[in-house]
């Protein structure tokens, strides 16, 4: 009993956590270069196994974060910050999980140029991602972090420019009904999935002033 309750409330290896969310993070990066293969050569069955293999891989990790942050009285980084970074790696793939799955369910007859160039920007955001995440095994790394938060900021501007252009098209008149409401929901998917790897970005920052 008394042992137990020391390895409660002795910490973790400072790794176990920074594992956990390099993990998260290239299991994102993972999905976004699926997602970007889908829109560029289209979908099969093997891919979308891939996809929700991915999903479940992303889950898993995010659960076993939180049930460590559960079983920990000491942690590395605050609390809260690990749970948001946990939850919000989860949210990026499932975002783009469903961004893929859904061209299954929409049948559209073909992918714009537009969502070609969301999938290839948000295959930035994500690898980019994974340098953001790496860096917070050393918050007093601020500056490096600064570097990556700038980068992350570029590429989310560039994908805002993307989707103002891709719903301009969109509503122009060029598609029916049907299909623009398809379409919007597939950028905006594609948007807010590189929303939330811009908003792990800022987190990061924000972690490492706290412990700088």
């Amino acid at each position: 009993m008394i042992a137990k309750l020391f390895k409660k409330l002795l910490p973790p290896e400072q790794k176990v956590f920074y594992n956990l969310f390099e993990n998260g993070a290239d299991v994102c990066s993972q999905i976004s270069m699926l997602f970007n293969e889908i829109v560029n050569e289209g979908l099969t069955e093997e891919r979308v196994k891939q996809v929700k293999d991915l999903k479940h891989q992303s889950r898993d990790i995010a659960t076993e974060a939180l049930r460590l942050l559960n079983a920990t009285f000491i942690t590395p980084i605050d609390r809260e910050d690990i749970q948001e970074v946990a939850c919000l790696l989860n949210k990026i793939a499932k975002k783009i999980v469903k961004a893929s799955l859904n061209l299954e369910v929409y049948g559209l007859e073909y992918n714009t140029d537009y969502m070609k160039s969301q999938a290839e920007t948000l295959v930035q955001a994500t690898t980019e991602l994974k340098s953001t995440v790496s860096l917070l095994r050393n918050v007093s790394l601020a500056q490096k972090i600064s570097e990556s938060h700038h980068r992350m900021k570029e590429i989310e501007s560039k994908g805002d420019e993307i989707l103002h252009s891709a719903l301009g098209e969109l509503f122009s008149g060029k598609y029916d009904a049907l299909t623009v409401i398809k379409l919007k929901e597939l950028y905006k998917n594609i948007e807010s999935a590189m929303d939330v790897c811009s908003d792990i970005s800022d987190l990061a920052v924000n972690i490492a002033l706290k412990h700088s």
